[in-house]
């Protein structure tokens, strides 16, 4: 069998991401400066002073607008673990009984939450419907990065009884649109769920804001370990998107 060829795979101007996502670093020890413009890669700084350097990746939609990347299942562990450790924080001065993890990325960052927080156990969403599921236990989502139609959010009915009644955080790799959370927590209401906050790794631009509030108005808390612009290419390379 001939081997697959990976040349030429990657997007024009745009990084491959096997070394990415592996460590953090100090500001002395970053590649590049922390100020724009970027040419292919965004360092997000962290609350304790560190770095994190994503890749940039094209929007097929609008070739000159580009978003920050983190793949949670594929960064280290101590990365996944650092992360973890600065949503918990930032997350414990809200009052909440259940930790509640958002499919796909959410899930690596959920139970590592939870145990920061000292709960035991959390409560995962999932897009796998199992014979047991329920259709009215099932939110139609889409996504800024997976925006193909047809995919549901699903909670199992056994635990039911684990979120019904209960004030619940709200776990996910990054929160950018807002549309995917926004199906999390309709199932969530559905559910008899109050969504007390929400702790993502990755805050990305503004758009969420406007969309992720209650039905009084006022906004859900969302926490982070980190925030990151959308960008917007101009002659000398990528900055922050004008608003």
């Amino acid at each position: 069998m001939n081997p697959i060829d990976l040349t030429g795979q990657n997007l024009p101007g745009f990084d491959a991401t096997t070394d990415y996502w592996q460590t953090t670093v100090t500001e002395a020890e970053l590649a590049q400066s922390p100020l724009p413009p970027y040419a292919s890669s965004y360092p997000a700084k962290l609350p304790d002073g560190r770095y994190l350097l994503l890749p940039l990746r094209g929007m097929p939609s609008s070739p000159d607008r580009c978003v920050a990347s983190l793949i949670a299942n594929q960064a280290s562990m101590d990365v996944t673990e650092q992360l973890a450790l600065h949503m918990a924080n930032a997350a414990k001065v809200h009052d909440f009984d259940v930790v509640i993890g958002l499919p796909t990325l959410g899930l690596a960052f959920a139970p590592l939450v939870a145990k920061h927080l000292g709960h035991s156990r959390y409560v995962p969403l999932g897009y796998s419907r199992k014979y047991w599921y329920r259709d009215e236990l099932a939110e139609p989502v889409s996504s800024i990065t997976t925006p193909g139609k047809g995919k549901l959010l699903y909670v199992d009915p056994n635990q039911l009884s684990l979120i019904a009644g209960k004030r619940v955080l709200v776990v996910d790799d990054a929160v950018s649109s807002g549309t995917t959370m926004v199906s999390g927590l309709n199932l969530l209401a559905r559910c008899g769920a109050e969504v007390a906050a929400i702790a993502v790794a990755m805050r990305q631009g503004t758009q969420w804001q406007q969309k992720l509030v209650r039905a009084d108005g006022s906004p859900i808390p969302v926490v982070g370990a980190y925030d990151c612009p959308r960008m917007e290419r101009r002659a000398d390379g990528w900055w922050p998107e004008s608003v």
